[in-house]
């Protein structure tokens, strides 16, 4: 039987959607005849490498590669099947691949980061969530929905612990792995009757925060580090301006001297934060320090 070759193809219509993006597709190959199955990936120009067939310059490019990489081996492990049963597999029936049940080809890491991909939170809980996913990937790097069981969620929390991982960095772990259950059995994959977290507790600990009193931090402000790297002061005047301002290490990150307006002859310091997507606008007077 001759090979069927796969490869990635982008916006073959050459027709954007209504966000400015394109779909993704998966182009199979054999004796000259050719049929497109999509990958469900949309994504805009600028975020596509056409060369390399890879995603770019996208939040989530490292992620979402992972998962056009499975696609195709998912494709191709369907191919190596046929193989192996001496049935001769028609190209047409890679176009209802996606339209299969799902539950056959769909394995829970995969589930996750489509799910993820395509939810609406913001892009500070993508990030977590994929994380997590990550993590797992690490712990076990095939999961099917069937092994999440209470045993599996005991066992993970065990890997987290032999990683030295604190106990509520667990509990954030666990939390979004729950999440992802929990939208499996909205979907179907899982059956309710045998969610893994009915049994399962998740601990937390009262975290205890430290902080610098007012003669400490100006300590601090008459630091000498002349002798030292340039990098060490700048850390120094990024910590100071986070004090001053009490903004997250998140927001200070995405300053830039657009954040800095003035006012009436006075600078202000205005800006949204990653976590809320609120606006804090503040009197700043350590605007020197951005």
């Amino acid at each position: 039987m001759n090979k069927i070759y796969f490869r990635l193809v982008y916006n073959r219509k050459k027709k954007l959607n209504k966000s400015g993006k394109a779909l993704i597709q998966v182009e199979a190959y054999r004796n000259r005849k050719k049929v497109y199955i999509s990958t469900g990936i949309y994504v805009n120009p600028k975020q596509w490498d056409n060369h390399h067939s890879r995603i770019i310059q996208h939040p989530h490019s490292e992620e979402l590669n992972r998962m056009l990489e499975e696609f195709i081996l998912q494709l191709q492990w369907e191919e190596l099947k046929s193989w192996k049963r001496g049935v001769y597999i028609n190209l047409s029936a890679f176009k209802t691949f996606n339209h299969q049940n799902d539950t056959e080809k769909m394995t829970f890491l995969l589930f996750g980061r489509n799910w993820v991909e395509h939810s609406l939170r913001k892009d500070t809980t993508k990030k977590n969530l994929l994380t997590t996913l990550d993590l797992l990937n690490h712990f076990r790097p095939s999961i099917e929905f069937e092994d999440i069981t209470y045993t599996f969620l005991l066992d993970f929390e065990d890997f987290m612990r032999q990683r030295m991982y604190e106990t509520n960095t667990i509990a954030k772990h666990m939390r979004q792995l729950r999440t992802f259950v929990n939208e499996a059995i909205k979907r179907g994959y899982i059956q309710p009757d045998e969610y893994p977290f009915r049994k399962y507790q998740i601990k937390t600990t009262q975290s205890k925060h430290s902080f610098l009193l007012p003669e400490e931090i100006r300590k601090l402000e008459k630091l000498e580090l002349s002798s030292c790297p340039k990098s060490l002061m700048h850390s120094l005047k990024a910590f100071l301006f986070c004090c001053y301002t009490g903004i997250r290490y998140s927001d200070f990150v995405l300053l830039n001297e657009s954040n800095i307006v003035t006012i009436k002859g006075e600078k202000w310091l205005i800006f949204k934060t990653v976590k809320t997507d609120t606006s804090n606008p503040q009197l700043s007077s350590s605007a020197s320090f951005l």
